[in-house]
């Protein structure tokens, strides 16, 4: 499942009305041309490990694939090495090697998130950047995106969505995506053989760290402000940013921080992910006087050695009733120093209690009906059937609350509403809510795709093109149309004034108050945008008491 999380593809500007593409800038000061500039002294920059090229796209200066970083195979990543001369920084570098991506056997996934995989090396430790000048004197805000994929795969080029040029433009920002060590080359936790493998199950959430003292150090060159740094990211993207609220190391990095559909309250337990990291070497046939070795273990092979670790850990955990993290087996670990303990249980990290927080899901997700066509013409009474498996007797119950929080809802409805992450959205919220620090807002995304007859609904990755500004460039996904264009106006103003300012209220949209408890403010993203009042409160409620696993 993990595999159909994300997206990427480039569509023509058709229709300058429906973005800031084609256009001044509010801020800018130069007419968009189309012209594409990719010489000359005015593309150079200089990072503290040397100077590189870029080009200007429309306005837009892009840097692409700059060394971040530089990490041997399990180790905590160090400062990239310096070069001479200048650095040609104008193509995507390369992405963590990962698992096969399943999504493209299926066509419909493949259309619409028409994936941009790149190539992979472990020499990974890469950042993008999209700013709107340089060297003019001026402290933009920055705001970093971290992928989806989980903590196994993805990349920070993978989805058209994830281009950064039309929010860098629009809202006067410096946009940054990067690339990080995964799966089991970001956190096989080797522990257990000693010291020197202390941080292993660590290293990629390292990499995270390091991009962001990255940004500190050298974000000033393109014209960003290092002490006004916002975070965001969705799905294992989001998990990320939780768990960075909770790394110390991390701490005055980032000072606003977005979780898109990824609430990570917990995640993994020393003593698994050390019996999986156990599991891997035993697997590998390497005794423990020779785990040096495994550096040397072809990657494919780690990998296959990885998830079979995984799979037998995980069997007994659930036979222990451990399994309480969403996802299992490739994720950050408590280790009781990189991470010292729960990011979000049983409360808010203390050391985060000053930044703002804007937490939502869509309202989808994981939509069934998208991957079983079957289910797409379903009557009520079969999808009643379908939930008495999972709620038995209180059926009832949910379908009252159910009548309750959505109102003339269809069959489908019933099976295609997430419950994966808007429980644990909720409850981040109320823990961030309850530390009476900064303030944290709430929305949900329910605006519907239209592409292929609507198939899509608000599924997971959904609300990515409109925070980006980029509903044309990935019009595979929404469609393009001048609904789709007109929200994401709206999307991306309110996640541009939060990244300005740590509230995200726009023009366009309706008073957005931060969320509590009590009143449970949420704001609806749709064609009309309106703000409810724990409307699924009792449902939520219903649905607790079959808590979800994960994966």
């Amino acid at each position: 499942m993990k595999h159909i999380l994300f997206i990427a593809a480039a569509v023509p500007f058709l229709l300058a009305a429906c973005t800031s593409a084609g256009v001044s800038s509010k801020q800018g000061e130069s007419v968009i041309s189309g012209e594409l500039l990719s010489s000359g002294t005015e593309v150079v920059a200089t990072t503290q490990s040397g100077k590189v090229a870029g080009y200007i796209d429309n306005g837009v200066y892009i840097y692409k694939g700059i060394p971040y970083a530089k990490a041997e195979r399990f180790m905590p990543p160090t400062a990239p090495d310096k070069w001479e001369g200048v650095r040609s920084s104008r193509a995507y570098g390369p992405t963590c090697p990962q698992g096969k991506r399943m999504g493209w056997y299926s066509d419909e996934q493949a259309f619409a998130f028409n994936w941009d995989d790149g190539f992979p090396d472990e020499d990974c430790l890469r950042v993008n950047i999209w700013t709107p000048g340089l060297n003019d004197g001026k402290k933009r805000p920055v705001m970093v995106w971290l992928h989806g994929g989980g903590y196994a795969a993805g990349s920070g080029q993978e989805l058209p969505s994830y281009d950064g040029t039309n929010l860098a433009r629009k809202g006067d920002v410096v946009v940054v995506t990067l690339n990080h060590r995964l799966n089991v080359l970001g956190f096989l936790d080797l522990s257990a053989y000693g010291e020197k493998y202390a941080q292993s199950g660590n290293v990629g959430l390292l990499d995270l760290v390091a991009a962001l003292q990255w940004v500190n150090k050298n974000i000033s060159a393109f014209g960003g402000d290092a002490s006004n740094v916002t975070i965001f990211g969705q799905s294992g993207g989001g998990g990320k940013v939780s768990t960075l609220l909770a790394t110390p190391s991390a701490k005055g990095l980032f000072h606003k921080a977005i979780v898109q559909s990824g609430s990570m309250l917990r995640t993994m337990d020393a003593r698994y992910s050390r019996r999986i990291g156990q599991a891997t070497v035993k697997e590998l046939g390497i005794s423990p006087a020779r785990i040096d070795e495994l550096a040397k273990v072809p990657y494919d092979q780690l990998l296959a050695a990885g998830e079979k670790a995984i799979a037998q850990v995980k069997a007994e955990a659930e036979k222990e009733g451990a399994v309480s993290s969403f996802i299992f087996g490739w994720a950050p670990t408590v280790d009781g120093s990189v991470l010292p303990a729960q990011p979000f249980d049983p409360q808010a990290p203390e050391q985060s209690k000053d930044i703002p927080m804007l937490i939502g899901t869509t309202q989808h997700e994981f939509t069934i009906s998208t991957y079983v066509p079957a289910m797409r013409g379903i009557s009520k009474e079969q999808a009643v059937d379908f939930l008495k498996k999972k709620y038995a007797d209180r059926t009832d119950d949910f379908l009252a609350a159910f009548e309750k929080a959505y109102p003339g809802y269809k069959p489908m409805d019933l099976v295609d509403a997430d419950f994966v992450f808007r429980p644990s959205a909720v409850e981040q919220g109320k823990l961030k809510a309850a530390q009476q620090g900064a303030p944290v807002y709430m929305y949900m995304f329910a605006w519907e795709s239209p592409v292929m007859d609507g198939i899509l609904r608000s599924t997971h990755c959904m609300e990515i093109p409109f925070v980006f500004d980029n509903a044309l460039r990935h019009a595979t996904m929404t469609g393009g149309g001048a609904d789709a264009c007109a929200l994401a106006n709206l999307m991306s103003n309110a996640w541009l004034n939060f990244a300005r300012t740590g509230n995200p209220n726009a023009d366009g949209l309706p008073q957005w108050e931060p969320y509590t408890a009590e009143k449970g403010a949420t704001m609806i993203f749709n064609n009309t945008c309106e703000i409810k009042y724990n409307h699924d409160k009792e449902l939520l409620d219903v649905v607790r008491a079959f808590p979800l696993r994960g994966f």
